[in-house]
Parts: structure tokens; sequence; C-alpha cells
């Protein structure tokens, strides 16, 4: 977002609620900053400008949108994305951009007259005429539109006067609606205003001095695109009846530029709109660059897919084929009983739906199924859940479990349960273990318990002999602390209470005579 003013921010509201990633450059010069309140806001009436962008900041923030005091001085496409520099040299990558920058009000050349701008002068009847109604009002004509603007004034005040300054006269016609309406008119150019300490009193016409406690002018409403030139875009004049009253970037009513990516809203696409337009035109524009850029990630992971797909498969089968050669190498791997940790950790669970991941031969299932659980076990290796089943058959247990094939990193077992259960699940090449852990947390139902034990530090297959890691790929990568364990599952903790975070040691012996002693971990986790 460039520009941090009603615009920007409601549109970095809009896509940090999208949970975008989200930048807000602003230099802090928005247009009614001299303003003493914001006016036709619902629900901000009156709030000072300074005060409503401060709002804006820290209700963005709370999204994770990042807003930072700076002037953007470059801004060029970079492939489908942009690449912009700031101020003080940093460069940044943004796939999408919306521009807030809005225009500068150019007023007229009076002595004196800017410094009062925003306060005691004034344009809008709309946000400021209540503020100096039944007061005397000037309006500085410099256009054809002045008479209209002192008719529409009259509204708030009877007690105004139309100043021709530079301003064409009024038609006869027009010199009638004045009358009627009681709106003198003065002719001559005014040469200064007169105040009295920060208020103003009236203005000057040659030597004559009329008092008014506010005037009004229309200003020229230039859009500021400084810094942004490398984007290519082009202002357009804003004109009324064939008048110039301003300039504007052109977009269509959700924020798209003519340049691909560049969404624009605010007074630099409406110059004469108020705040509450803005904020609404940026909300716009945030939801319609969300949009666009879940249609650039769909099509990113469409391709993804079919360019991938034949590689996945085949990644799938040769990871299955795998652990069924290994599976293959003895009649059982595996002991046949259950992981010592689970029968301490779940023995004082009630009994209902356990999800066993990583299964293998199905040791803890038959053990879950004995104990009353309805068991849904799943393995990647067909080898692994023959014994398996063969194994349930043995113990009269075949119908309490549901074996199913996954490759965990590809599908995953539907329904919710009461206990998820994931005993080792560690695996050689390319296993997404973290991600398959944190849809196992998915999978546990409120009230439900996460049980996940693993080996910690550096793997025990390393000291296996040499022909037996190059058999299986083990190759040496360190295992997460209980601790990394649970960051990695990154759960809300207002939903989620922690029961263990433990490590301990244990000894295994081989058939061939080998000791090596294993660093284990125990998560325990209840969803509330």
């Amino acid at each position: 977002m460039v520009g941090g003013g009603a615009a920007g921010l409601a549109g970095a509201v809009a896509l940090g609620r999208a949970r975008r990633s989200v930048l807000v450059v602003d230099a802090g010069e928005q247009r009614n900053l001299p303003a003493e309140g914001v006016h036709n806001f619902l629900t901000r009436e009156g709030m000072p400008p300074a005060e409503l962008a401060a709002a804006g900041r820290k209700e963005a923030e709370s999204y994770g949108v990042t807003v930072v005091a700076a002037r953007v001085t470059a801004a060029e496409p970079d492939g489908d994305s942009f690449r912009v520099t700031l101020d003080d040299g940093t460069v940044l990558g943004a796939a999408r951009l919306l521009l807030a920058t809005g225009v500068t009000d150019t007023l007229p050349a009076i002595p004196g007259l800017a410094e009062r701008w925003g306060r005691d002068l004034l344009h809008c009847p709309y946000c400021h005429g209540w503020e100096v109604r039944d007061r005397a009002l000037g309006i500085i004509s410099t256009g054809p539109f002045a008479v209209e603007q002192a008719l529409l004034w009259r509204q708030w005040s009877a007690d105004v006067t139309l100043f021709r300054h530079t301003g064409p006269e009024p038609t006869d016609e027009q010199y009638t609606q004045l009358a009627a309406r009681g709106i003198a008119v003065v002719d001559g150019e005014i040469t200064g205003v007169e105040t009295d300490g920060d208020r103003l009193t009236g203005v000057r016409v040659g030597t004559r001095v009329f008092t008014r406690d506010a005037l009004v002018a229309a200003t020229t409403m230039n859009a500021s695109l400084a810094g942004l030139e490398g984007l290519g875009l082009a202002l357009e004049d804003l004109q009324r009846d064939g008048v110039t009253i301003g300039t504007f970037l052109k977009a269509d009513p959700t924020g798209k530029t003519d340049v691909p990516g560049v969404y624009a809203a605010g007074n630099l696409t409406m110059p004469p709109g108020q705040v509450i337009a803005a904020a609404a035109a940026g909300t716009m524009a945030g939801a319609m660059i969300n949009f666009d850029l879940v249609a650039r990630d769909t099509r990113a992971a469409v391709e993804a897919v079919s360019s991938e797909g034949d590689r996945r498969v085949h990644d799938v089968d040769e990871l299955a084929r795998t652990w069924d050669e290994r599976y293959r190498e003895s009649d059982l791997i595996w002991s046949g009983e259950p992981n010592t940790a689970l029968v301490k950790e779940v023995a004082d669970l009630p009994p209902g739906r356990v999800l066993d991941l990583g299964c293998g031969e199905g040791g803890d299932a038959v053990w879950f199924a004995r104990q009353g659980w309805s068991v849904t076990a799943a393995d990647i290796s067909p080898v692994a859940l023959e014994r398996a089943a063969r194994h349930a058959a043995d113990a009269g247990v075949t119908d309490r479990i549901d074996f199913q094939r996954h490759n965990l990193a590809v599908s995953f077992p539907d329904g919710e349960f009461d206990l998820v259960s994931a005993q080792f699940l560690h695996s050689w090449g390319d296993m997404p273990r973290e991600a398959i852990l944190r849809r196992a947390a998915a999978a546990v139902a409120p009230g439900g318990v996460l049980l996940i034990e693993g080996h910690s530090g550096a793997p025990h297959w390393e000291n296996a002999p040499e022909n037996e890691q190059h058999q299986h790929g083990h190759g040496g990568h360190p295992l997460p602390s209980p601790h990394e364990v649970i960051a990695s599952l990154n759960l809300p903790e207002d939903d989620w209470e922690v029961l263990v975070v433990d490590e301990h040691e244990r000894t295994r012996t081989f058939p061939d005579g080998r000791t090596i002693h294993h660093v284990d971990n125990t998560v325990k986790l209840r969803r509330r």
C-alpha cells in the first residue's frame, strides 16, 4: 500500500484479514490533516484526522499488517510482481500494489490564504458546513461554478457573500438567483485576509475590508504519483462541464488500473470523495487484490500439479516399494507389542475412536482394539498392512480395526478422533513430518488427545552398518526435541492444553548383537 490514509489502511485491513502479507508505506501527508475533524463518517463523527489514521494503523497492525513511515521513490514492474524503492534505499518486492497517494489541493494565490486551509478556509459544505452554520461566509470565485457554490452554502447560513475575485461575472439569471437568496456580490480581486490571532476576521478587496468568519474556495485537485512514474501510469484531466478542475488516475470500480497488478483507491481516483468513500474504495480494492492473488495461486497450484503429478506418483510408489523391501527382510520387523510409552500415556483414557498413523505391522492397533477402542490404522506399505491384518485376525479384533493405505504426505484418513497417535513417525526420503503432524492435530475432536512419540537428536540409525544406511537411504539429519515438536505444530494456545512434554532414554539390542541407546520424546496434548 502506497499511502496510509483511509483508503490505504482500509485496503490493508481487508488484505490482512485475508491472511496476506501486507506492508503500508506512509509519508504522513494525508490531505485532511489540517481539518479539525472528520465528518459524515458513521460512528467517527468529529474525530481528528490524525487520530483516525492512528486508529486505522492500530487496527491494520492487529491483523499482521506492517506500517512504515517512509516515502516511495521508485516503483517498476518486475515480472508478475513489482520492485519498490523507499527513500532510505530499502528495496522491496510486492506481488501487487495498491496506490492511495491522494491529491494535492492548489489554492487561489491570495496572500495569507493557505495558512487558513482546513480551519476557516473551506471547500466542501458537507465536510464543514455544520461547523460554520449561521456565520458570515465568503465564497471566493475563481471559476464558472462559484455561483452554484454560493447557493449551496446558503443552506448553512443566511449571511453569504460572493467575492468575484478572478471568476467570471454572473449571468443575469444568476444575479436574480443570488438576489433572491440574499447573497451579496463584491467585485474586485481579493488582495489578502485579515486575522485576529489565529482566527480569520475578514478579507481585503482593494482598500475595503469585509468582515467574514470563514471563506470557501474551490481548489484544483491534482492527483499525486510522485515516485511511481516507473509503473507507466498516466493521469487524466478531471473535468466538469468541459472545465478542468484537477487530475485523477483512472481505475475501474474494483480499483484495477490499466497496469496489471496495480490497483488504486481514494482521492487518487476520485478527488472530490470524502473520507468514508475513500475507505470504502480501499476495502473494495483490497478484496479484489486478494481475489486476484487467489486466482494467481490457483493457477500456480494447477501448474504444479500438472508438472509434478507424475513425479509425485512415482515418489509415492517408490517410497512404498522401499518400505515393502524393508518389511520383506524379515518375517517380523517390530516386536508385535505396543510401544511402552503409548501404553503409559493412554491407560487413563476412556476408549473411543483412535487414529494410528504409521501403524506398521499393527502392534499398537491390535492393543488399542483389545482395550475397546475403534481403530483406524494407516500405513504406506501394503506388506506391513497385510501383516497387521493377519495379526488382528489372530487376536480376534478384525471387526474393530479399519486398515487403510496412505502416504500421509499425499492423503489422510477422514474423520475426527478422540485420540490421534503418531508413534515414531519417521521415514527416510522426503516426508513432511511437521505438516503431517499438523494435519493429525486437525483430526483431533474437541476434548480429544494428540499423542506423538519420536526420536530426539541424532538418528539412531547413524550407528547402523554402512550397507544398511545406504540400503535404506538413511542420511544424517537431526530429529526434533519435544519442545520443537510443539512449536512446529503452531497450535493456538487457547485451544490446546499441554499434558506431557518429556524426553527419556531406552536401550535396544538388534539380532546381530548390536546395542544402541535411543533418546525418545513424548508430546501429549488435549484439545479443549
